[in-house]
């Protein structure tokens, strides 16, 4: 879940002028950070040969 001042710096840090997709896509980019980064404190993470397994599919 994201926090409301990470949320706020980051709508700081855009440019003057943007459009509601660029809000929503750094807003989207943050929340999939922010479960990345919570899945790896979990220990859900896959090494670098069950990731290739998984992806082999899309890879070929």
């Amino acid at each position: 879940m994201l926090i409301k001042n990470e949320v706020l710096k980051t709508i700081q840090e855009l440019p003057e002028e943007f459009s509601f997709d660029d809000v929503m896509d750094t807003l989207l980019l943050l929340e999939k950070i922010e479960v990345g980064l919570q899945q790896s404190d979990n220990g859900e993470i896959l090494t670098t040969n069950q990731a290739k397994e998984k992806l082999s599919k899309w890879l070929k």
